[in-house]
């Protein structure tokens, strides 16, 4: 039971922590203006909630163009010290080549749920059209996603399948890795 209750303390802040360095991440890739001056609240605030970990990285890891690899190291380290602390605390042995994949695998499911949840409340923002900041912000980070998509897909009577179709091929893709690593994790 205590390590039930650990599990899920820990799990929501590594949750939190590295969710907003892939944000951040993503915020930067997709140049998102973080000022105050925008308009826009959330992203100084997801600047300044991730700066504790991500700008002593980058001091030493240098961007990939648009990438921020100090913003993604950060996300991968946090879920990796997760890892290694739920090992110790169930006393079980660090395999660290296993881990370093296990940290990357969630970092990628952490992503793909991200991406899933951003598009389910800007949805659901469009259908209040409230003009918001928030949604401004929403739409500068999920609209780049959909108009792919929507070249391809038909709008029956004006009707926006996109997100839908996003939605659907973000879990499909999440069905095939968790079937890539339950693979992989029975041959180890």
């Amino acid at each position: 039971m205590l390590y039930q209750i650990l599990s899920l303390l820990l799990n929501l802040a590594v949750g939190l922590v590295s969710g907003s360095c892939l944000l951040r991440l993503y915020m930067q890739w997709q140049r998102v203006s973080m000022t105050f001056q925008s308009g826009n609240p959330l992203a100084p605030f997801i600047f300044t909630f991730s700066n504790w970990c991500v700008l002593p990285l980058r001091r030493v890891l240098p961007a990939w163009g648009r990438f921020d690899t100090s913003s993604f190291v950060a996300a991968y380290l946090v879920v990796l010290l997760k890892l290694v602390l739920l090992s110790a605390i169930s006393f079980l042995p660090l395999n660290w080549p296993w881990m370093g994949f296990w940290a990357f695998m969630e970092l990628l499911h952490l992503c793909l749920s991200g991406l899933m949840w951003l598009v389910i409340v800007y949805v659901l923002l469009s259908w209040v059209r409230t003009g918001s900041d928030v949604a401004y912000f929403l739409a500068r980070l999920v609209e780049p996603l959909l108009h792919p998509l929507r070249r391809v897909l038909p709008q029956p009577n004006g009707l926006d399948l996109s997100p839908i179709a996003l939605i659907v091929l973000l879990q499909v893709t999440e069905i095939v890795l968790n079937g890539l690593f339950n693979t992989l994790f029975k041959t180890l």
